[in-house]
């Protein structure tokens, strides 16, 4: 078990997708994984930045990617990358899952709402 406070890697993550985006109807392009919650939210470049706000709202600085074949941490104190130990699993969004996602709530031209 990793003895930085900011990482909790017993903590499973929230759910497939952003757990915002899911409860208001919207949608994301890439998922980020709070490191010390399991937070599922969507990223920065996504349109409402659920895991920088997340972030922001709890002080819960630094996040995993939660795409297939993505390991990397970031550190939004830093901003940068950071070296994190293995989270709970599942470490990555449903491989059935599209990207953008999910399905059925993309809008047509959806690459004009990306940030």
């Amino acid at each position: 078990m990793s003895t930085d406070p900011e990482i909790d890697p017993s903590v499973p993550p929230s759910g497939s997708g952003c757990v915002e985006c899911l409860e208001h109807g919207g949608w994301w392009l890439h998922l980020r994984r709070c490191a010390v919650c399991g937070h599922i939210g969507c990223c920065d470049t996504s349109p409402s930045q659920h895991a920088s706000l997340h972030a922001k709202e709890t002080g819960h600085p630094i996040i995993q990617s939660f795409e297939p074949g993505e390991t990397w941490f970031w550190s939004y104190t830093t901003e940068d990358f950071y070296d994190g130990p293995e989270l709970a699993p599942p470490a990555h969004r449903p491989l059935d899952q599209p990207v953008p996602g999910p399905a059925g709530r993309v809008p047509p031209g959806w690459q004009r709402y990306l940030h």
